[in-house]
């Protein structure tokens, strides 16, 4: 969906935040002007497939499909290279990871999920979220869910107060060669 992004950019505006934007195929098509708007407002934005299908479970023709179809329809509307690959579910396993990096990406986890797309309150969704994070976190949310919007303001306030920073994931992940341990941290 897209029904909050414009809130979320100006949030995130205000706070002179910027995150990143993992899109599908569909969103791309769908809300060309919004891709322009992440990228233009200095926002990192990364490939989450074509279709959101279980990549896993997809043969690896067809996992390099899913990948490079948004790749080369982000490429096309706005000269872009993606390089940050989000598998929808956080499904992934090791032929995953090999086709990402294959196709010159690096594939992301979260390691909080804010549960947003459960339609949880704002203030549940802001004690969740300010209850995990940890130094280098990688928090999941999803701007056409509920209550995010109203959720991300508080959150922001609280992690800025207890000392954190706000970077987008390119920001914080190593180029290679680099190794990843049992928490699928970097």
């Amino acid at each position: 969906g897209n029904e909050d992004t414009q809130r979320i950019l100006e949030i995130l505006a205000k706070h002179n935040i910027h995150v990143t934007f993992f899109a599908t195929g569909g969103w791309v098509e769908s809300y060309p002007d919004d891709v322009k708007a992440i990228l233009n407002a200095g926002h990192d934005l990364g490939n989450h497939s074509e279709n959101h299908k279980n990549m896993s479970q997809l043969s690896n023709d067809e996992k390099e499909q899913e990948i490079m179809k948004v790749h080369d329809k982000v490429k096309n509307l706005t000269g872009y290279e993606m390089f940050l690959f989000r598998p929808p579910y956080g499904d992934y396993d090791n032929d995953v990871i090999k086709t990402a990096t294959k196709c010159g990406y690096y594939p992301i986890q979260w390691d909080v999920d804010s549960l947003d797309w459960k339609d949880l309150s704002a203030p549940e969704i802001t004690k969740r979220v300010t209850g995990k994070v940890q130094p280098g976190s990688i928090v999941l949310f999803h701007n056409a869910a509920l209550h995010t919007p109203e959720a991300l303001p508080g959150i922001i306030e609280t992690l800025l107060q207890d000392g954190y920073t706000f970077v987008p994931i390119s920001e914080i992940i190593l180029p290679q060669p680099y190794t990843i341990d049992h928490t699928g941290r970097q």
